[in-house]
């Protein structure tokens, strides 16, 4: 495992739709090369800013190949390919290696409480169905309703090919237990946005979040500075990026949908709207979307 190739910052891709709602490869392709062109060290694709919840199949296939064909060699690509059934998820990994991502990734199983023996075999047989690839575990219990333990995380070591924790968790005290449990060239990546510079303190290689993609700048900068040993001037930028998110939480439409009008607004992309049931933006939305935007312009201005 190339450690250093799971550093830094990792937008989590949107899904890209057409103005009719379908997966829109052509769009796809346009934020894949946007977020490339800004620096970013890798792309997560198909997770939770992907919807991959409210997706088929062979629409999350669609996706992957238009952001590999786009930007293969040219940063990390990391495929969540997890379902909440171990066929479709063993499908979608072994595709994944064959369009030669360089890790796949899943969260566990939703919705029925599995005991953590279940859970490992699920994400051992998905990792069997990509057995050249690397493996990295989704811990997101806020919304999986499942969390990942030390206990856990020993039984997936096992697993030559588990090399690290996407950690959405809230604590940041998890970061550092996976580290520690994790061993030697263990990575876990910062999952909550808003402890993005509070995660890499605490040991975070990198990160793998929403809202990088509508404001990648600023989290670049973060992690710069970071990594200079200027971690004080990361944190007003922090603050600031907090604040926008707040802003962008506001609106009745969702998150997502708020950030793709951002990308419209501040790059001029065209990425769709969401899928149902996450509801879309509504009249009175718009003007805190463009509060947020012209936020994000002058916070990269001030900072970056």
């Amino acid at each position: 495992m190339q450690k250093s190739k799971y550093q830094g910052v990792i937008p989590a891709f949107y899904a890209c739709y057409d103005d009719q709602g379908s997966i829109s490869a052509v769009r796809a392709k346009k934020l894949a090369r946007h977020l490339v062109n800004k620096g970013v060290r890798g792309l997560y694709v198909g997770g939770s800013s992907g919807e991959c919840i409210y997706q088929e199949k062979e629409e999350r296939m669609e996706l992957l190949e238009a952001v590999v064909s786009e930007v293969r060699g040219e940063c990390t690509l990391i495929a969540h390919v997890g379902c909440n059934n171990t066929n479709e998820s063993c499908q979608l990994a072994a595709h994944a290696e064959s369009l030669g991502v360089d890790a796949i990734a899943s969260i566990p199983p939703i919705y029925f409480h599995l005991p953590e023996y279940a859970i490992a075999k699920y994400w051992n047989d998905i990792s069997a169905a990509a057995p050249n690839t690397d493996f990295i575990i989704y811990n997101i219990p806020q919304l999986a309703g499942v969390t990942l333990t030390a206990g856990l995380l020993r039984e997936m070591k096992k697993n030559p090919r588990v090399i690290g924790v996407k950690n959405s968790s809230m604590p940041t005290y998890d970061i550092e237990i996976f580290l520690r449990e994790g061993g030697e060239n263990f990575v876990v990546f910062n999952g909550p946005d808003e402890q993005f510079v509070a995660g890499r303190s605490i040991g975070a290689e990198g990160g793998i979040g929403g809202t990088y993609g509508a404001m990648p700048e600023l989290f670049l900068t973060m992690d710069r500075l970071i990594r200079s040993g200027e971690t004080g001037r990361a944190v007003p930028i922090q603050h600031e990026v907090n604040a926008i998110i707040e802003q962008m939480c506001s609106c009745r439409g969702n998150l997502y949908a708020v950030m793709k009008e951002v990308l419209r607004i501040n790059e001029g992309l065209e990425v769709g709207s969401v899928r149902a049931p996450m509801p879309e933006l509504v009249p009175e939305d718009y003007p805190r979307v463009e509060a947020a935007a012209k936020r994000i312009r002058e916070a990269i201005s001030r900072f970056c």
